[in-house]
């Protein structure tokens, strides 16, 4: 009993020294690594915006002539009208 408390201390003692070590190298490591991951992030999210704009306007666009193409024909059938009464 008294051999596993003392393994139990041991390993932890061992552990608490590794970390206080590794923490250091780690956080020197992926700091770096974090910053580059946000500055992705921040690019990736900047493209989705510019593909979603792009795709919104040709939506518009389409829309807006569909429009145009209904108020054309509109127009030509009341003129077509028009030229029938006379």
């Amino acid at each position: 009993m008294i051999q596993k408390n003392i393994d139990k201390i041991i390993i932890g003692t061992a552990l608490t020294v590794a970390a206080s070590a590794l923490i250091p190298i780690a956080k020197s490591t992926l700091r770096p690594l974090a910053s580059a991951g946000a500055q992705g992030g921040a690019g990736l999210l900047q493209r989705a915006r510019s593909a979603l704009q792009v795709a919104r306007e040709e939506m518009e666009d389409i829309v807006a002539e569909a429009q145009f193409e209904r108020m054309k024909r509109q127009l030509d059938k009341e003129i077509a009208l028009m030229d029938s009464e006379k």
